[in-house]
């Protein structure tokens, strides 16, 4: 009996932790692109709920996952333009134009489903999986690691893309001058406003990507405020990660082993009041900022513009 409820309780904890680390491994990716480029995108929270919606939108009345993904990325884009246009191009500040950005795309959301369904709220099918061979045969680890959709398995190949664009190519080094030294980078004849454009809207994209997964796979159902924070989680996961795509990831499974836990334990028969499982995760957020939280340096956090030909 007791191997029973371990095999249900791990099953059940390991299958909700890649569901729940997704959203937060795209949004975290798409964060460190923007801190390395010298952009403190508070605006990601907005940028996921934006996704969110339009990719449930886009999967609700295609019937196609895949398409409702490409809206949700477009939503993302287009709540990463008005933050390239105040910020980046303008110089406004980031803090400020990012948490304007999050309330204003919350609330706009919210609006725009209630007009849309009212206080009905339709459910999409089931997600088609894709199953690993052989490594789905693995006991217990097997079915809750490697029976996901596609796009699991792609979050995570970016993982890999995007550490070796980093240390291996010219995109790479680019971003990361645009947030260190932006003169030096205009000397060598590069458009530091254009990189930072280019990190910014890729973030847009992957945020939204998190926000239609998130709605489309992960809860199969749009609500409002469906994110719950997942933005902000994405920030801390970038700033610890310190540039490097690997512990993003890493950071993505804990917090999402955390966020699964209430279902783990819900699924295993143990009751315990929801709120203090909420909490975990948030605490987890703080003892890791104790532990390994340093001082980012972002020259443009505080809203900053970079001056063309400055020396």
């Amino acid at each position: 009996m007791s191997d029973l409820f371990s095999d249900v309780f791990l099953g059940a904890l390991f299958f909700g932790a890649v569901t729940a680390a997704i959203p937060l491994l795209l949004a975290g990716l798409g964060e460190q692109m923007s801190e390395k480029a010298g952009v403190l995108n508070i605006g990601i929270e907005g940028m996921m709920i934006a996704g969110a919606y339009a990719g449930f939108l886009g999967a609700y009345y295609s019937e196609s996952l895949w398409l409702g993904f490409a809206t949700g990325a477009f939503g993302g884009i287009v709540v990463a333009s008005i933050m390239v246009l105040l910020c980046v191009r303008f110089g406004l500040n980031q803090i400020v134009i990012g948490i304007g950005l999050t309330l204003g795309f919350e609330g706009l959301t919210a609006l725009l489903h209630h007009f849309q369904f009212s206080r009905t709220y339709p459910r999409l099918p089931a997600a088609d999986v894709t199953v690993v061979p052989y490594l789905s045969d693995i006991p217990i680890l097997g079915p809750a690691l490697f029976k996901h959709h596609l796009v699991v398995y792609l979050a995570v190949l970016l993982v890999f893309v995007l550490a070796f664009v980093y240390r291996r190519m010219q995109l790479g080094l680019n971003l990361q001058a645009a947030g260190d030294k932006p003169a030096a980078l205009d000397v060598a004849g590069v458009d530091v406003v254009r990189t930072r454009a280019f990190a910014v809207f890729t973030t847009g994209a992957l945020a939204g990507l998190g926000g239609a997964y998130l709605a489309n796979i992960g809860a199969g159902i749009f609500v409002p405020f469906i994110t719950n924070g997942a933005g902000f989680l994405g920030i801390v996961l970038a700033m610890l990660a310190r540039g490097r795509p690997f512990w993003v990831l890493c950071g993505a499974l804990l917090f999402g082993v955390c966020l699964s836990l209430t279902t783990a334990l819900q699924v295993a028969g143990i009751n315990i009041p929801t709120d203090v499982i909420q909490m975990i995760p948030f605490l987890a957020v703080m003892a890791m900022l104790i532990m390994f939280g340093r001082k980012s340096s972002l020259p443009a956090a505080l809203g900053i513009p970079y001056e063309r030909g400055a020396r």
